[in-house]
């Protein structure tokens, strides 16, 4: 270990993993998913963990492997599809979720990381997202509150990273890292290329290293959750 760098992410995850925490974890689907941390988390053992997320991962890779071990107690998540471990642990009442709208989700995440409690939206009003919720009318239009959404541990990949923290992200793979690294009370993140201090354009960078506090170099394994190919024309 030298600074914020680690050599794996068993070492990152040293000492910051334990029962009942909240994790917040990067990736929309497969993708930009913190891959080597949540096979680490999974090592580490940690249980009855609330897991906010855009999903779950496939049964067999992302956050599904923390739903074969049943680690996760609670997911507070937007798409909950392609996992048939995460319907059924549902179903049975293993496992709870936390619904919300992708855009909601979002800004609770940003609103956490800004230190913001709570703030109003209309999306959802009049529907089951609304029950238990405050409402107030603005302008004559009816809005639901929403409060922000803030995790002890927040694990994100970013495509290349310095040894100080500072994170570029690549294309869609941005998603809901960014936030994410801002909402954590610790955040590790895990990158495909690490450099040395000022070899980032500071225009590009997207995450300053202000807010992450250990990182390593990835393992490469990036799978695709649903592949999709032109068929071969007739000749």
């Amino acid at each position: 270990m030298a600074g914020k760098v680690y050599k794996d992410a068993a070492a990152a995850l040293d000492g910051l993993t334990h029962d009942g925490m909240t994790v917040m974890a990067g990736g929309f689907g497969l993708c930009g998913i913190p891959e080597t941390l949540i096979i680490a988390l999974r090592d580490s053992g940690a249980k009855d963990l609330t897991v906010i997320s855009n999903n779950a991962g496939v049964d067999d890779w992302g956050l599904g492997l923390l739903l074969q071990t049943r680690q996760i107690k609670k997911m507070v998540s937007s798409y909950v599809g392609e996992n048939k471990t995460f319907e059924e642990q549902f179903l049975s009442g293993e496992l709870e979720l936390e619904f919300n709208p992708q855009g909601t989700l979002a800004e609770r995440i940003c609103a956490g990381g800004k230190g913001i409690p709570a703030f109003f939206t209309k999306t959802g009003v009049g529907t089951l997202i609304a029950e238990g919720k405050e409402e107030r009318t603005f302008d004559g239009e009816r809005y639901i509150m929403e409060t922000g959404l803030k995790a002890d541990l927040s694990i994100v990949r970013a495509w290349k990273g310095d040894t100080e923290g500072n994170l570029i992200y690549r294309k869609t793979a941005r998603n809901f890292n960014p936030m994410m690294a801002t909402a954590g009370k610790t955040c590790v993140a895990e990158v495909e290329h690490l450099v040395k201090p000022g070899e980032l354009d500071p225009d590009q960078i997207h995450t300053p290293g202000i807010f992450i506090d250990r990182i390593i170099e990835a393992e490469q394994e990036k799978r695709i959750e649903q592949r999709t190919v032109r068929q071969r024309e007739e000749a």
